[in-house]
């Protein structure tokens, strides 16, 4: 917390790539809309093409009424596949619309695959290539003439047939793909779970076995010493020693516990709450303010705020001796703002270990809840550290303007 620490500024745009998918997202659902319609348009006009190419001068019109006809059901060939093969049917016998009982016919086989209704439409689509109308001048063709007819019959009704299988075999492949994709991650996941929860209970068995051995012979020196006859600074000493050590090793067993049980922040933590209580046991000079405080706040909120609080007092005893800190809690809208601040030491810092860690485990925390993190000198010499969490507002409860708290 000193000027001398290291400056960490962080900002989370965790919101970017949320707006920037909201950006995409209505030109997709336009392309949705009208490119099924552009496709139907186009099969409509190919069609109506392909009757106006082959029609003879001399027509009947009956048969350019049904042709007109099989090419204008195409526009219903998503929703009545079946019943728009069997429109396609009587112009295609009786006039030119060839390519419009395809078209219906690829449709129905692509959505009903090897259903019924495939394989009447194909003998339907069949008999209209394979039978001349009108039917006289069918009756007198030769042999050689009908099976021509036939074996191009097979054609025009299986080339759909076999476009429309292949195409529904291919969706139905995509979805496969999709469906092992996700067992692959399912499994990935309980894979990483496993691989986690022995690291915790690696961790946990090693957190055991060699620091709470010693701050439980920390504990044990320093109430010793405390009963010790000497001066009185030194017994205060020693018995803040013992409180902190026992502190600690109590949140240590917990931690352990969470570890072992894998429940990660499932367990009780401190909060807000608990500010005046860290306050009073810290040997700084604070000044705690809570504002517009909501009364109901998410429990990792409470504690992301409980943490931040306690990192910057522990950094300003540690790097900052005799320096006095101002903490301020202000709920906004849907927001609550963590401030600690520092003046300048009053004497200078003793080496200790340091890591450099803390604050960047504060700024990950902040960046997990979806809020911001910041950290600055000030002009006087101090530091400063900011931390912003989103939350839902509730209610407001009564707030610390202005409270005095040091350590004694």
């Amino acid at each position: 917390m000193s000027t001398e620490g290291l400056s960490i500024g962080i900002r989370v745009g965790a919101g970017r790539t949320g707006e920037r998918a909201n950006l995409i997202r209505p030109v997709r659902l336009r392309r949705e809309t009208w490119m099924p319609l552009v496709v139907d348009a186009t099969a409509i006009m190919l069609a109506g093409l392909d009757v106006w190419l082959v029609i003879p001068e001399k027509a009947q019109p009956y048969s350019l009424y049904l042709s007109a006809l099989a090419c204008l059901a195409l526009a219903f060939r998503r929703w009545l596949p079946f019943v728009v093969v069997l429109a396609t049917v009587p112009g295609f016998l009786t006039g030119w619309s060839q390519l419009a009982a395809m078209i219906a016919l690829g449709m129905l086989a692509t959505r009903k695959q090897t259903h019924w209704q495939v394989w009447l439409g194909a003998a339907l689509v069949w008999a209209g290539r394979f039978i001349q109308w009108p039917l006289p001048d069918f009756a007198q063709l030769s042999w050689r003439e009908h099976a021509i007819d036939a074996i191009y019959g097979v054609l025009v009704a299986g080339m759909p047939i076999a476009i429309g299988l292949l195409i529904g075999a291919r969706a139905e492949l995509a979805q496969r793909l999709g469906e092992l994709a996700v067992s692959r991650e399912a499994e990935r996941r309980l894979r990483d779970d496993a691989v986690r929860a022995e690291e915790r209970a690696r961790l946990a068995r090693e957190m055991h076995d060699m620091v709470s051995h010693d701050i439980t012979l920390i504990a044990m020196q320093a109430g010793a010493l405390a009963v010790t006859p000497g001066t009185d600074d030194a017994q205060r000493t020693a018995q803040v020693i013992r409180q902190l050590s026992t502190r600690t090793l109590e949140d240590l067993r917990s931690l352990v516990g969470l570890l072992r049980s894998g429940a990660g922040d499932e367990g009780p933590q401190p909060g807000i709450g608990e500010l005046g209580q860290l306050v009073r046991d810290s040997e700084v000079r604070v000044r705690l303010s809570l504002e517009k405080v909501p009364e109901q706040l998410p429990r990792n909120v409470s504690a992301a705020a409980y943490r931040t609080v306690q990192e910057c007092l522990t950094n300003v005893r540690k790097h900052a001796p005799g320096a006095a800190a101002t903490v301020l809690v202000v709920g906004g809208e849907n927001t609550l703002t963590v401030e600690v601040s520092n003046d300048r030491p009053r004497s200078p810092a003793a080496p200790l270990p340091s890591g450099g860690h803390g604050l960047t485990g504060l700024a990950e925390r902040a960046r997990l809840l979806g809020g911001g993190f910041d950290t600055e000198p000030t002009e006087d010499g101090g530091f400063r550290v900011r931390a912003t969490y989103p939350v839902e507002v509730v209610g407001n409860k009564p707030t610390t303007n202005g409270q005095e708290m040091a350590h004694p």
